[in-house]
């Protein structure tokens, strides 16, 4: 049975944008297209989209998909592979969680958690934030960030309740002005994202680089994107791409002409 474009969309619950994009890169070609341009997707089709979500969700990027994709022949095979895949990730992602929900809680004030629990998640998650860093960014960084760590040893947990409840209003700000479709790179939008840039400033001295790069981050990093989606699932591509433009715009960094992260 061939599905329209339409219907390809509401039932693997994708965009009809992400869709033509994924057929102009030629990553998933319709089945076929009518004489009056509509697209047709057949079954191979619907199983090539549920490979690429897959991969997707494991944080595969669209140009590796498409090489993993175009190597594979065996479908069964591959797809056992994304199931093991997922499973080992589920399993990490069930330690992390545990780990993100004693920091989230500690920080809202949750008098549930006790002060050992709340520094032991604190720690996990610092731990976790540098190899991140290290791995995208070098050594240099991530010693950068264990810097910036060390300037906040004589912090009590107070001290780190303020700070989340000073970050979590600005992230509800943000979410406000995203729901009013106040794009990142506008002057509002550039207001609420300086307030985020001298946050960082505070705890890390951040380069224009270094700030870019945090807009990847945001995104990719499973601790970083968690606090930000307490707030608003959608938020992390909307602060991802101020904190981008930002960078670009406002402290002058250059793609062409990158400094040291």
């Amino acid at each position: 049975m061939e599905r329209t474009v339409s219907e390809v969309s509401r039932l693997a619950g994708v965009s009809v944008r992400t869709l033509r994009h994924y057929d102009a890169i030629g990553l998933l070609p319709p089945g076929r297209v009518a004489t009056n341009g509509y697209r047709y997707y057949g079954r191979p089709e619907l199983l090539r989209l549920q490979r690429i979500l897959l991969l997707r969700e494991l944080g595969v990027p669209l140009p590796s998909i498409a090489r993993i994709l175009d190597e594979q022949d065996d479908e069964v095979t591959a797809l056992q592979g994304h199931r093991e895949q997922l499973l080992q990730e589920r399993k990490r992602l069930d330690v992390m969680l545990g780990a993100i929900e004693r920091t989230i809680a500690g920080l809202s004030g949750d008098d549930t958690v006790t002060d050992d629990e709340f520094f032991s998640g604190l720690s996990e998650a610092r731990t976790r934030l540098r190899e991140d860093l290290a791995r995208r960014f070098g050594e240099a960084t991530a010693e950068g960030f264990e810097k910036a760590v060390r300037e906040t040893d004589g912090w009590t947990r107070e001290d780190y309740e303020r700070l989340g409840d000073e970050g979590r209003r600005l992230l509800l700000r943000m979410a406000a002005a995203r729901d009013r479709g106040v794009r990142p790179d506008s002057p509002e939008g550039f207001e609420l994202i300086e307030q985020h840039h001298q946050g960082v400033l505070e705890l890390w001295p951040a380069t224009p680089s270094s700030y870019y790069a945090l807009g990847d981050l945001l995104v990719e990093n499973a601790d970083q994107r968690a606090i930000i989606e307490m707030v608003d699932r959608d938020l992390p591509e909307w602060l991802a791409a101020g904190v981008r433009a930002y960078a670009i715009q406002r402290l002058g960094f250059s793609r062409n002409t990158e400094e040291t992260v």
